[in-house]
């Protein structure tokens, strides 16, 4: 495997890469892959001067550019990073990978399940990592959630409710749960190891553009496991809440704590019946509250780490082409069912 340029002789190789995109997120991108020691952000592009005069205000070592096209041909780059709007994911991806780049991008991966698997078709031919920046599967918080079910700490799951609303800000390209949903919904597929077979989901209207600004998605799986999402742009109050219920515990995910966002709650029930009286007995227990204790590692820098070990080591990331290919299964599925009042949509 070849990259831009070498350190020397006998150490890392180190990797070149170009970030695409340097509005709301792009500037947290360059500085996290700037701050691995493998890695040189070589270029920036972006459409905007404006945008460009701040990269080179902040980098002054990173070239800047208005042309996309300018990095195909580019054979010092090894890898792009996509932080564009979602409708361009496939267009720049594609251009990516078929010039030899690996391709990291902003969520959700691509518009239709259609372009997302020509993407990891044509990565696979191309033997390209393919990695989606769904960064909350690196929060301290989630990695101990996945590690608490892994564990059988809170028995088998049987639900998972989650909770993204605020006010604003309001996207003019994709409704509420394109935008809000890959969050909660990768971290669904990270910590359920069961696929998903179909969905439910009603959104409305009140900016009168066709884009749904409050929407309700309901995840049915074969098992007795039920997913809920309640994602809004139009919340006077900003919540970020995540509750998986487990049949011996329940754990309680609440990103707006700045310190005990994890809450572990000896809680659970037993349910028996009383044949001769035709009724159901539910046992309720209540115990202990436990707040275990998280580091304070960015999540976005390790999401960084893991695309550039992905590419010098060969490893498979957390958050690979896979996370990104079921998000977007379920959000099509949830489009197709708002567009028809709710109807129940099977996912493939």
């Amino acid at each position: 495997m070849a990259f831009g340029i070498f350190a020397g002789l006998n150490t890392q190789p180190m990797i070149n890469v170009a970030i695409v995109g340097f509005g709301y997120w792009g500037p947290n991108l360059v500085r996290n892959f700037s701050a691995i020691k493998d890695v040189r952000v070589k270029k920036v592009v972006d459409l905007r001067s404006e945008r460009l005069q701040a990269v080179q205000s902040n980098y002054p070592s990173v070239e800047v550019s208005n042309d996309v096209d300018s990095l195909w041909n580019d054979a010092t780059i090894d890898a792009v990073i996509i932080a564009t709007p979602v409708f361009t994911h496939y267009p720049l991806g594609k251009k990516a990978l078929e010039a030899g780049k690996h391709v990291l991008l902003e969520k959700p991966m691509t518009d239709t399940v259609e372009h997302a698997n020509e993407l990891i078709e044509l990565a696979l031919k191309k033997n390209k990592v393919l990695m989606v920046d769904h960064t909350f599967l690196y929060t301290p918080a989630v990695r101990k959630m996945k590690q608490l079910i892994d564990s059988g700490d809170i028995g088998a799951v049987r639900y998972f409710d989650s909770t993204r609303i605020n006010l604003g800000l309001i996207q003019q390209d994709v409704n509420v749960l394109w935008d809000l949903a890959p969050h909660d919904i990768s971290i669904l597929d990270y910590l359920v190891n069961e696929m998903p077979a179909s969905v439910n989901a009603r959104g409305v209207s009140h900016i009168h553009n066709g884009i749904e600004n409050i929407a309700y998605l309901t995840v049915n799986y074969t098992s007795n496991f039920l997913a809920h999402f309640n994602c809004s742009w139009s919340s006077p109050v900003k919540i970020r809440m995540m509750l998986v219920g487990g049949d011996k515990k329940m754990i309680v995910f609440n990103d707006m704590e700045p310190t005990e966002k994890i809450r572990l709650y000896d809680t659970a029930h037993s349910v028996s019946s009383e044949e001769d009286k035709r009724r159901v007995l539910v046992d309720y227990r209540v115990g202990d509250v436990y707040i275990p204790k998280l580091d304070s590692k960015e999540a976005l820098g390790g999401m960084a780490s893991d695309f550039v070990s992905a590419i010098l080591n060969g490893t498979t990331p957390i958050a690979s082409w896979k996370s990104g290919l079921n998000t977007i299964k379920i959000l099509e599925a949830a489009q197709q069912s708002i567009k028809q009042g709710g109807k129940e949509i099977n996912i493939a």
